[in-house]
């Protein structure tokens, strides 16, 4: 919950009998975030990029609709013990919002220095990446799908990727390389595998005259599969073991102030409905659509005034410099 003022949050009734927390603790690749000095009005992407230096997480429209600042979440239900992984936009999600989850990145799942994960790999050699500007957010696409549902479908690949934009592959490629995860592949490997089997065995009259025993001078598929590593689920990074075995960060009351905006993390429904009475301005962020937004438009401020031309620009018979006179 974001409120617009700054106000002494610790002094009022919302905080009175409750240990307030100001520090933010959450997990990126693995390792261990620890920050005092957050501003609410950062979103993760900004503090990926800019303070934690992973520049893979791409800044393309900044208003969650292109996909390139895609990154996975990982949070744990403890009542289930279910580890739930949802990919998000990162230009839109508040920093603040990742108190006690865990965040993975491009950087996280592979790289040429060490080994490219399975979902970098395949799209590289289908040749699902031309100015590579969206493959971080489609890899993390898929890797987030991966983690959800080890052998999607081809329908959940469709899902997977409606937020996800590319202007130069027309997509082909990058579906062509990513099916190879799905369980339609494994169904249509396995009648191939049977095809071929059968017109060993002479199941065609034309015997080695068969049109489908013919060699083709060039190959019709953009990728040779067989040059593909294995995926091994069981192999994938594990979700933060002190995240695993302990709630307290699940358990703290979060308040973040900034200087404009002052965040607060309330536990229950009866902490959130008093901070809304107290608050009555205040805005619930869930996707951060709306706010995420606002901030775009209102931090952007151009000053004209010090240009050397005395009118630069005109509409009507009105200059730039009579309207804000």
């Amino acid at each position: 919950m974001v409120q617009g003022e700054i106000t002494s949050v610790v002094s009022n009734n919302v905080g009175a009998g409750k240990m307030i927390f100001n520090t933010l603790i959450f997990y990126v690749n693995g390792k261990e975030v620890v920050d005092e000095n957050v501003d609410p009005e950062w979103t993760l992407l900004w503090y990926l990029r800019n303070k934690l230096r992973l520049t893979g997480t791409k800044l393309g429209c900044a208003e969650g609709g292109c996909g390139a600042c895609t990154v996975m979440i990982s949070k744990l239900d403890r009542p289930t013990g279910v580890i739930t992984h949802l990919a998000v936009n990162a230009c839109l999600t508040p920093v603040c919002a990742m108190h006690g989850l865990a965040v993975t990145t491009v950087e996280g799942i592979g790289s040429v220095r060490t080994k490219l994960h399975p979902v970098q790999e395949r799209i590289a050699k289908a040749h699902g990446s031309q100015c590579g500007f969206c493959t971080p957010g489609i890899v993390m696409s898929m890797y987030a799908l991966l983690r959800a549902t080890p052998k999607p479908s081809m329908r959940d690949l469709e899902i997977a990727f409606q937020g996800n934009l590319c202007r130069c592959t027309g997509y082909r490629p990058i579906i062509e390389a990513y099916k190879t995860f799905t369980e339609e592949w494994e169904t249509m490997q396995s009648i191939s595998k049977d095809k071929e089997r059968s017109l060993t065995n002479g199941g065609c009259p034309m015997g080695e005259n068969c049109c489908r025993k013919v060699r083709i001078a060039e190959p019709t598929e953009i990728f040779d599969s067989n040059e593909f590593h294995p995926y091994e689920p069981t192999q994938e990074i594990i979700f933060p073991p002190k995240l695993h075995v302990s709630s307290h960060l699940d358990e703290q009351y979060l308040v973040i102030k900034g200087k404009n905006v002052t965040w607060h993390r309330p536990r229950n429904l009866d902490e959130l409905l008093q901070l809304k009475a107290q608050y009555p301005n205040a805005k619930i962020v869930v996707g951060n659509t709306e706010l995420g937004k606002i901030y775009l438009i209102l931090l952007k401020r151009f000053n004209i005034q010090s240009f050397p031309e005395e009118e630069p620009i005109r509409g009507d018979s009105v200059s730039v410099f009579k309207l804000l006179t």
